[in-house]
């Protein structure tokens, strides 16, 4: 009998999420204000974590920086406190664990507790894999993927203690469907999104609805990571490289709106989706057709070209 009840009760349950869902996608949906919010961003010294602080600025939160480039990161700095933002900037590896949790320490101590945490940062090797050096796979998945676990270990206890905060992970669609020549980068992206769903799933398990999470997987982004990745040029227009800012501003009326997951474009849903149902064979042929299984040749070529130093490329 319980079974039963719990079935119904399920049923109901889901009934209203797709439902909800609907309507969310054709209603504006309420923003929380996050005025005086501890955001911080990592890779904030790249095109999108620069936008996300801008961004972040305009909605009022007090900024913690990192990146690996002091520079850069400062540079950001500067451009968000031109907005009126306080701003605290820290230069971090995130592939060393313990630079993690040590710069971790000392944000609690020099300026609070982190209420919302962006993982932005993102590397990609640009080679193929058995032409890769290992030191630049590992830093791939150790950047991607395993900084996930480091930051979150760092920075949730504080929000649990307060059951109030908000974890976003940037994540790729090479996190929900893959293509050739990029093992390294999708293997972290998926690890990224099998990450971000089974903490989002403990969460939820032990009662915390007061700290949010949301996983953002857009399409390329014209930031410059994949220079020369391209698909069948008669599908280029229909499919572009995305706009940054767009892109960010995306993601952020989804945290906003403590959207669980956004796929950018929304065209992205259908891939993610065809990989789940259709055959093997059937997907490998449409990514023939799209001409998605040589996509990243370009994108690898342009970086033997330019750099045969082992340069990383970063978002």
């Amino acid at each position: 009998m319980i079974v039963i009840v719990d079935l119904v009760l399920m049923l109901i349950d889901l009934t209203f999420s797709i439902l909800n869902a609907i309507v969310q996608t054709f209603l504006r949906p309420r923003l929380k204000c996050i005025d005086g919010e501890l955001c911080l961003i990592t890779g904030a010294g790249g095109a999108l974590g620069r936008l996300f602080a801008m961004e972040f600025a305009k909605e009022g939160a007090h900024l913690v920086l990192w990146d690996c480039n002091a520079a850069a990161n400062e540079q950001t700095a500067k451009v968000a406190r031109e907005l009126g933002a306080k701003v605290y900037t820290y230069t971090v590896d995130l592939s060393r664990r313990q630079s993690i949790y040590e710069t971790a320490e000392r944000v609690r101590v020099e300026v609070g507790d982190v209420t919302i945490l962006v993982n932005n940062a993102g590397v990609v090797a640009g080679r193929r894999l058995l032409e890769c050096p290992d030191e630049l796979l590992e830093r791939t998945l150790l950047v991607n993927c395993h900084a996930l676990f480091w930051m979150t270990k760092a920075f949730l206890p504080q929000m649990k203690a307060k059951n109030h905060g908000h974890i976003v992970t940037i994540a790729s669609a090479l996190g929900l469907f893959s293509t050739a020549c990029v093992e390294d980068y999708c293997a972290s992206k998926f690890g990224a999104v099998g990450f971000h769903e089974s903490l989002t799933h403990e969460l939820q398990a032990e009662c915390l609805d007061g700290i949010k999470t949301t996983l953002v997987c857009p399409y390329i982004v014209d930031t410059g990571m994949f220079a020369g990745c391209e698909i069948r040029k008669e599908l280029r227009s229909l499919i572009p490289p995305l706009d940054p800012l767009y892109t960010v501003q995306q993601s952020m009326n989804a945290i906003l709106a403590e959207q669980q997951m956004i796929c950018i474009p929304r065209l992205m849903y259908i891939p993610f989706l065809a990989r789940a149902l259709l055959p093997w064979e059937a997907n490998v042929a449409t990514y023939r057709f799209m001409g998605g299984d040589k996509c990243m040749l370009p994108f690898i070529k342009n970086v033997e070209l330019k750099d045969a130093n082992g340069h990383v490329k970063s978002s």
